[in-house]
């Protein structure tokens, strides 16, 4: 299903729940919220995002410990979780999503290119680890493809599990 698909099932599913999202997202630079707000109805939906290309806007902004940055990196598991967390703070959304990875030219400070971490926090949480091999673009665009799918996927699967 394409990403443009998968936007519209969370846009319907989230104003059928009253629920809502925010984003925070780095690698992605903006694409996952943009990806959401192409769908009508996504502003009953979508409360904001913030792109925190650098650390200090991760630390500053979301909240990320920079313990959790000096130990992990800002392309971490960790690193994802405390940015969508800070997102659902910011934003006082029902749930939110946050990128962090490498898109490249080249690896950064030992972490090869095509490195992703997708964090969804909400009611379910999840972590996703990406490895994509597509150059500077194709990662950008299939970490945004990852995050809209595999929410898309946990709005579905929660949604099965209440009408049996």
């Amino acid at each position: 299903m394409p990403t443009t698909a998968h936007a519209r099932l969370i846009v319907e599913h989230l104003k059928e729940r009253g629920e809502t999202v925010a984003v925070a997202e780095s690698l992605t630079a903006g694409g996952v919220g943009h990806a959401l707000t192409t769908i009508p109805g996504a502003s009953s939906i979508f409360l904001g995002g913030v792109i925190s290309y650098t650390s200090d806007v991760k630390v500053n902004f979301l909240g990320v410990s920079q313990k959790t940055i000096d130990q992990y990196s800002v392309v971490s598991e960790e690193v994802a979780n405390e940015m969508a967390a800070g997102a659902l703070a910011k934003f006082g959304s029902t749930w939110a999503i946050a990128t962090t990875g490498i898109a490249g030219p080249g690896d950064y400070m030992g972490i090869r290119e095509g490195t992703v971490w997708i964090a969804i926090k909400g009611p379910i949480s999840q972590t996703l680890h990406l490895q994509l091999d597509s150059g500077r673009e194709g990662v950008r665009t299939g970490a945004i493809s990852s995050a809209i799918g595999n929410f898309a996927r946990i709005l579905s699967a929660r949604e099965k599990g209440s009408s049996q």
